[in-house]
């Protein structure tokens, strides 16, 4: 038999009456009105879209016939007491003509040329079958530069800033010097820094050969102990020989 028929049902079971659980209250940020005052003032009114609300033109102003033509310059009283052009020549008149001048332009133009400085020509070079010049004085292959009398000079103020930096290396080197007096500090000549530098290198080496010589498993704390103890030494020692190389110039505290 199909339920649905039934009076009897399963859904006849829930009250009628079923009310939905009450919403929590939604989240508020605490920041939320200082937000707006934020974006209230970065904005800006009528920035695009131009204003809110146009006035309304006054039924008064409203347009009148010609207002809009453009009013004429004041008229200029004309005098007629200014200075006219020459006349237009008549029909008549005729110009003059029959001027003949006795100079000779072909001997003239002649004797010109004969007594006249030859014009040198513009130098130029070659660089390709077709026949293409080019300017010479520009392109670089004229020696122009190593015939002047500076070149190969020093210029003088090169020479001045030198003896500046010469001059405050000394006064440098003296101040050190005495400061290293005042404190008692003795300088290793370049024998003795050789010296320390060797005996560091040769220490390494004793050092490292022993690294060498550990086992292959480090399976006990004594081993990891004693590897850890001779990395530091070999890193200790490379850091000594690294900043001796580097400088040559080494101070020591006198005891």
């Amino acid at each position: 038999m199909d339920p649905s028929c039934t009076s009897e049902s399963i859904y006849n079971l829930i009250p009628s009456d079923l009310k939905e659980p009450p919403q929590p209250p939604r989240y508020t940020s605490v920041f939320r009105a200082s937000v707006k005052n934020d974006m209230k003032k970065s904005k800006t009114a009528m920035k695009t879209m131009g204003p809110a609300k146009v006035d309304v033109p006054s039924p008064k102003e409203f347009l009148k016939k010609h207002s809009k033509e453009k009013t004429l310059p004041p008229k200029k009283k004309f005098n007629r007491d200014t200075p006219k052009k020459p006349p237009v020549p008549l029909r008549t008149d005729h110009p003059v003509m029959g001027i003949q001048s006795g100079k000779n332009f072909i001997n003239t133009n002649a004797a010109d040329v004969i007594m006249g400085v030859a014009k040198k020509p513009k130098p130029v070079y070659v660089d390709k079958r077709t026949g293409d010049k080019h300017d010479l004085e520009t392109s670089g292959l004229l020696p122009k530069y190593i015939n002047k009398k500076d070149y190969g000079i020093t210029p003088e103020y090169i020479c001045k800033r030198n003896e500046d930096v010469k001059r405050a290396q000394e006064e440098y080197d003296n101040y050190i010097q005495e400061n290293l007096k005042k404190a008692a500090m003795k300088r290793l000549s370049d024998e003795e820094r050789e010296a320390v530098l060797q005996g560091l290198k040769k220490n390494w080496e004793e050092v490292h050969k022993e690294f060498q010589s550990l086992s292959v498993f480090i399976d006990s704390i004594p081993k990891k102990i004693r590897k850890q103890k001779l990395e530091e030494e070999m890193k200790q020692l490379e850091h000594d020989i690294s900043v001796i190389e580097k400088h040559k110039i080494i101070y020591i505290a006198n005891k």
